[in-house]
């Protein structure tokens, strides 16, 4: 049976509702009807039921078969003054909401962010990855995303959470306190971090964050080549360094004292480290005992 079954009678007895994927929260506003005392309400696991009368919260029903009466409907009866016992037919908005969480979420910025490295200075960074939430409060998540509406969907309010994701992840990386090659090779730190960024604002509207990953991080085609090529010459810098240092180190008929000499010099200028020069120097002192 769908939601509220039986709409073509005047008086509702049986009130239910399947969750149907991507709804969060539906009412009926049970227009020109009212509900009979007795009434069968059956909430499902993972559902949580609200009952409003003239714009008010009144009472909460969680997962069960409940028959409706004064004796569980307590806010509704002060509302409504009845006396104890009140058997007649009644109006109110019933609302069910679904506390299932909402996996595989996507989220990503639309336009790079300017985070402050500490090794590049002004990088504009791309972000993307995935979230999951659920509705935690659910009188929250009522007053402040459904109001009056009869019907909220993921669809309805992702643009909002993403929104958060986003102001999220400028301020956390704005500060310029980690450089973005770290952040790129620790993604479950810089993600645990960014959770913990984004769970105050979904928390104001009565959400939680489950679960939050970033996929991807990235920069503009242009300076991702700047970088590449940075690292290219690093590299070949290496080489050349490696090279002269074999060349100095290689067995020659110069004397062991001026192979030293000429890996002191390396060590000076950080051509070489060290270890590296410890090293070969106790193999050049090697040979002359």
């Amino acid at each position: 049976m769908g939601l509220f079954g039986f709409l073509s009678k005047q008086f509702v007895d049986v009130i239910d509702w399947v969750d149907e994927p991507g709804t969060l929260a539906v009412r009926h506003p049970m227009q020109g009807r009212a509900i009979q005392s007795g009434a069968q309400l059956t909430v499902r696991d993972g559902q949580v039921v609200l009952f409003h009368r003239e714009g008010q919260l009144a009472d909460a029903f969680h997962p069960g078969l409940h028959t409706l009466e004064t004796g569980n409907l307590p806010l509704l009866t002060a509302l409504l003054n009845w006396d104890k016992g009140f058997a007649s037919p009644f109006t109110a908005d019933v609302t069910f909401f679904s506390q299932k969480e909402q996996t595989g979420r996507k989220w990503g910025t639309t336009q790079p962010i300017t985070v402050r490295d500490p090794e590049f200075g002004a990088l504009r960074v791309r972000a993307f990855g995935s979230y999951s939430f659920r509705i935690e409060q659910v009188a929250a998540f009522a007053v402040k995303l459904m109001g009056s509406l009869e019907r909220v969907t993921v669809a309805d309010i992702e643009p909002q959470l993403r929104a958060a994701i986003a102001a999220a992840l400028a301020s956390a990386l704005g500060t310029g306190e980690i450089a973005f090659i770290d952040l790129a090779a620790n993604q479950t730190a810089l993600s645990e971090r960014l959770k913990a960024a984004v769970d105050p604002a979904f928390a104001q509207w009565g959400l939680a964050c489950t679960s939050f990953y970033i996929e991807s991080l990235s920069l503009p085609e242009e300076v991702q080549a700047m970088l590449d090529k940075a690292s290219a010459m690093r590299v070949a810098g290496d080489v050349d360094t490696f090279a002269r240092f074999q060349a100095a180190a290689a067995p020659s008929g110069e004397d062991a004292t001026v192979q030293i000499e000429k890996l002191h010099r390396l060590v000076t200028i950080g051509a070489i480290t060290q270890q590296e020069f410890d090293a070969k120097k106790s193999e050049l002192l090697g040979r002359i005992r």
